[in-house]
């Protein structure tokens, strides 16, 4: 049978209130009556009940952590990254997947049945009004991987997805290529869009450049394949933007599997820099994401809501750049 706070008290001659103020965090408690119970809780084994405690402090410590995308392999990191962090915080991540589900309400009425204290929406892809629904449910939240605003309505931690498309474009152009395209992830998702508007805005000043795009129905391996393999039965570009690293290695496949070569036939550039993209047999040109600063502030953001839920919403935004590999021919 686990030991009870009963059986603590009496081993060190207190109240059992004087146990639970104890492990209650915030609580008024003399150092020697600290030392004394923990002392006796240690000689027991005696692990506080965090459900037990959320009764008496009205937390749970519960940090709803949300995403709609884990056939992408960088959420791997994402979610390493967050559980890790959360946890050195005191704090339990409750995942929650959002694979192919677009209306919040579901998930703001599960999060609420689980008494959380806040959530994490961590997905480049969701809308604004998604994470809003937690906001006006009472839930703190912060959307990491947003859509990046000037007057969120939100906390928002992410990159400038406009920035990075225009950084792309810059990028292919300097490298003498003169029929460009972009191959982006699903064409509702907010990162896709606004890395489309980046690209093309930055390739509107350069009239002797010959354009086109299109889009994956997903940001997967497969997906980028399948465009790729389409694309390459017409007339493909010299050289192109995928919205995604993983879009960039399915098309690396396709590429190969049609006998052309990368960057000698045909130039990709990536966005994201996960593991994989510094992989020997892949070493793709990307843009880096600071994947583990945006994690970092995002958590430092919710343990800041905890204490101040009204905080006014901020954007937290971080630079990105370019990562020389090998997919890209060499500038002139």
């Amino acid at each position: 049978m686990p030991v009870t706070l009963k059986e603590v008290a009496e081993r060190a001659g207190v109240s059992r209130s004087a146990v639970s103020r104890t492990f209650t965090d915030g609580a008024s408690v003399s150092e020697k009556m600290r030392r004394k119970v923990e002392k006796a809780a240690r000689d027991l084994g005696y692990s506080p009940n965090a459900l037990a405690s959320s009764l008496t402090t009205g937390r749970t410590k519960l940090i709803g952590l949300i995403s709609n995308n884990f056939h992408n392999p960088i959420f791997l990191q994402v979610f390493d990254l967050f559980t890790r962090g959360l946890q050195d915080r005191g704090l339990r991540p409750l995942l929650v997947n959002l694979t192919d589900e677009t209306d919040p309400q579901a998930s703001v009425r599960m999060l609420k049945q689980y008494s959380v204290d806040g959530a994490v929406v961590a997905s480049s892809t969701l809308p604004p009004g998604f994470s809003k629904a937690f906001r006006d449910a009472g839930v703190p939240v912060v959307h990491s991987f947003g859509r990046y605003s000037s007057a969120p309505e939100v906390h928002v931690v992410g990159i400038n997805n406009v920035e990075c498309g225009r950084m792309a474009a810059r990028t292919l152009v300097a490298r003498g290529y003169r029929k460009i395209a972009f191959l982006g992830g699903p064409e509702a998702a907010t990162s896709t869009q606004d890395r489309y508007s980046g690209f093309f805005s930055e390739l509107g000043a350069h009239r002797d450049v010959k354009t086109s795009y299109s889009f994956a129905d997903a940001y997967s391996f497969n997906a980028g394949r399948r465009e790729m393999l389409r694309l390459l039965k017409s007339d493909p570009a010299e050289a192109y933007f995928c919205g995604d690293d993983v879009l960039s290695i399915g098309v690396l496949s396709a590429i190969a599997d049609s006998g052309l070569r990368v960057p000698e036939d045909i130039g990709i550039i990536g966005l994201n820099d996960m593991e994989m993209a510094r992989w020997e047999n892949i070493k793709l040109t990307t843009i880096h994401q600071p994947i583990r600063q945006i994690v970092t502030s995002s958590i430092e953001l919710m343990v800041a809501m905890l204490d101040e839920p009204d905080r006014y919403p901020e954007a937290r935004i971080f630079p990105c750049s370019i990562v020389e590999r090998g997919t890209l021919r060499s500038l002139p």
